[in-house]
């Protein structure tokens, strides 16, 4: 029979200090990955060893017997009912601020401790070795002994959005506290790393998509300027393979080769900068992006990219405020069904339209001459023009959708799924309906005169955002019956 080896943790301790008890799972956690970086090494060094090693993630957990008394307005912060509930954590780090707040309103609306000692659940070797830059992973086959053997391995049986979508076993005693388990939360963060090829702490809570690399230029400008401007708050601008300036002169080495979705973040000290994400086009990147990103609990997700325009009275340049969406884009049907709507968030909407207001200097009707607000269909076929358009056309015009793109529905639907708020701005880029088609001529005189104004109104819309309370933010809208304390 093979020895397992464990490290030997804390007992189980309860705490009413949130600090405090963040402090115990970064303890946990780090006590835990050196374990296995430090067993791994020795391994790759000296060849298979005699024992199995196993080290656990740390573990939060409480136990309540009555129901929170709390503001009905708040929508996150305590338990649907009494009993226990448990989440694993990993990278304690990376989340020690947004832990320490979630704990802090956990232990004050039930009046009661948390627990924090080591889960039941394994840490993967892969995720304990990834910060490590000394250490590498092997594929299968490379080490002289089968790695699976001798330690964790991911475990996808186990690696799931049950949680978020509903599905998870609710015979379990222990209620989940999150939406993710480490796990999946670790799982998330590998794959940042590499669609974004930038760290995931340089993630900031409020995050634009776009699907045109035309913007990436338009922000680097932007945030040279912020970082010219003492007051401005912003600290440091990072781009795609982790260079980050703080002097607005600054040259940024640009890498051989960009990841499948070129990330940049401006920076703020307490993380509620902006990070841009180039998904590119199609609805496949544009859940993946999402997927991933959402573990990082952003405080909300805007869409900022190009559409097709479908009304005659649009204009190229005109802009879109979606308020509601026409999921054609098939990706997440087998998450989110299709009859699930998607609603439109007051505070976004409001955002959003101030912003557009702000930077064009137009209000209240005059407003109209360039903004339309209703319906956003996406679709997963770019080219659905060149198909038989009386179905399509009849669909999109029963829908009243007044702007077609490959993106937005995803992102919304996936800001619902994922309790993140969302929104979209779109910018009219073609009018294929109406024998306006996106060609090199017009679409270069469009983006030299459009792509700043419209990314500037995304910002403008983040920025009202962060000075929102996060509780006025996360709309109770985004919750479901069976909710977890943790937003």
């Amino acid at each position: 029979m093979t020895t397992l080896l464990t490290p030997q943790a804390p007992a189980p301790e309860q705490f009413t200090d949130p600090a405090a008890a963040v402090a115990r799972l970064e303890e946990l956690y780090v006590q835990a990955t050196d374990f296995l970086c430090d067993s791994f090494a020795d391994a790759m060094e000296n060849g298979a060893p005699a024992a199995r090693f196993r080290a656990y993630y740390p573990e939060i957990r409480i136990k309540t017997s009555t129901y929170a008394q709390v503001d009905s307005r708040l929508s996150f912060g305590h338990v649907s009912e009494p009993g226990v509930h448990a989440t694993t954590v990993t990278r304690p780090d990376l989340f020690r601020s947004y832990l320490t707040q979630q704990i802090a309103l956990l232990i004050k609306n039930h009046g009661q401790p948390v627990t924090i000692a080591a889960s039941d659940t394994p840490i993967p070797v892969h995720f304990a070795v990834a910060n490590n830059p000394d250490l590498v992973v092997p594929h299968q086959g490379a080490a002289d002994f089968t790695l699976r053997d001798v330690f964790d391995v991911p475990d996808l049986t186990t690696t799931n959005d049950d949680i978020v979508n509903g599905v998870h076993d609710h015979e379990d005693a222990v209620g989940p506290l999150s939406l993710f388990t480490a796990q999946r939360v670790d799982y998330s963060l590998a794959r940042l790393a590499h669609y974004t090829a930038t760290d995931a702490g340089h993630f900031q809570n409020h995050v634009l998509f776009t699907n045109y690399q035309f913007y990436v230029s338009e922000f680097e400008n932007y945030a040279r300027e912020q970082l010219a401007d003492p007051a401005s708050g912003y600290t440091s601008f990072v781009s795609t393979g982790n260079t980050e300036i703080t002097d607005p002169k600054a040259p940024i080495e640009q890498p051989l080769k960009l990841p499948q979705m070129p990330t940049y973040h401006l920076k703020r000290k307490d993380g509620s900068g902006i990070t841009l994400v180039n998904i590119g086009v199609g609805p496949s990147n544009a859940k993946t992006a999402t997927d991933h990103i959402a573990v990082l609990r952003p405080h909300a997700w805007l869409m900022v990219g190009h559409c097709a325009g479908l009304r005659n009275t649009q204009a190229l340049g005109d802009f879109v405020l979606a308020h509601a969406y026409l999921r054609e884009d098939k990706v997440l049907d087998d998450d989110l069904p299709v009859w699930v709507p998607i609603p439109p968030l007051a505070e976004v909407q409001v955002a959003l339209e101030h912003a557009v207001a702000e930077v064009t200097k137009l209000e209240g009707y005059e407003l109209k001459r360039i903004m339309r607000t209703g319906t956003v269909a996406s679709v997963d076929n770019r080219n659905w023009e060149l198909r038989d358009q009386s179905g399509p056309v009849q669909r999109l015009s029963q829908s009243r959708a007044i702007a077609l793109d490959m993106e937005s529905a995803t992102i919304a639907a996936n800001g619902y799924r994922f309790r993140v708020p969302y929104g979209t701005l779109l910018c009219v880029s073609d009018k294929p309906l109406h024998g306006e088609l996106k060609l090199p001529g017009m679409a270069s005189s469009f983006y030299t005169t459009q792509v700043s104004r419209h990314l500037a109104i995304g910002i403008k819309a983040m920025e009202h955002l962060r000075g929102m309370p996060l509780e006025r933010l996360h709309s109770r809208k985004l919750r479901s019956f069976d909710e977890t304390a943790f937003l």
